[in-house]
């Protein structure tokens, strides 16, 4: 099964290697990674252009955001898997890919895995953890999805259900990944850590950005015609408290 990983950023001259050489040490051998920039004026592009002949593709051009150029990913992406990792992210071994291969080979829609959180100064350093457990749709209610970066899934299920929705501009990954769920797509968790995030992100920016995130995941819910769960912000608040832990 080919595999498409795609990488989006914009002036990540600071951290994307870091995320271009987890990708290509994979040592999955049927990759296709793909690179969407929003045209970064940094040297972004020039530390892409050091590892051209292992991308299979690099847009460079304005977007509507970072759901936006994921979605221009998704749509170049030939594989039957799709993963994305950020432009500050990073695998946590080279072993990672081959681990999704085995589990989606066996039958299952997608897969994903635990997320650590590093010093953005020092990557060495833990910071918290994100430890997914298994998937169980009662837990939906309580707020609970996935990480995206660990996230992985066949392409047709972007095919039947949709990519990012734009009018999000802060949780578009949860309402897709809710949605893909409560489609019915089975799921495989693989207990272990995936992925490595720098501290910081697209969601986590501020307060003011936190409380439109919020405000989105109770829209979620309500795009996909579902009644919002009682006290799901609170819930979802509760049960980060462990990943310090």
């Amino acid at each position: 099964m080919k595999i498409s990983i795609i990488t989006v950023c914009y002036n990540s001259a600071s951290t994307i290697e870091d995320t271009i050489k987890s990708v290509i040490s994979q040592d999955y051998a049927d990759l296709e990674y793909i690179i969407i920039d929003g045209g970064s004026t940094d040297e972004t592009l020039k530390i892409v252009g050091k590892y051209q002949d292992k991308i299979a593709k690099v847009v460079s051009e304005p977007d509507r955001g970072i759901y936006d150029a994921m979605n221009k990913g998704i749509k170049l992406a030939s594989g039957d898997i799709v993963g994305i990792i950020n432009s500050d992210d990073f695998y946590s071994d080279n072993k990672v890919l081959d681990k999704v291969a085995g589990v989606i080979s066996g039958g299952v829609d997608a897969c994903y895995g635990d997320l650590a959180y590093v010093n953005r100064q020092d990557v060495s350093k833990q910071v918290r953890y994100w430890k997914a457990g298994e998937y169980e749709k009662r837990k939906l209610s309580y707020g609970w999805i996935m990480p995206h970066p660990v996230f992985f899934v066949k392409k047709e299920v972007y095919n039947r259900f949709g990519l990012f929705n734009l009018s999000f501009k802060i949780a578009a990954d949860y309402e897709l990944m809710l949605r893909f769920l409560l489609k019915g797509i089975s799921v495989v968790y693989i207990p272990e850590t995936l992925v490595c995030m720098r501290e910081g992100g697209h969601s986590a920016e501020n307060l003011k950005q936190r409380m439109a995130g919020w405000r989105e995941i109770k829209s979620s819910w309500e795009v996909n015609n579902k009644q919002i769960p009682k006290f799901i912000i609170f819930k979802r608040l509760l049960s980060k408290i462990f990943q310090f832990i």
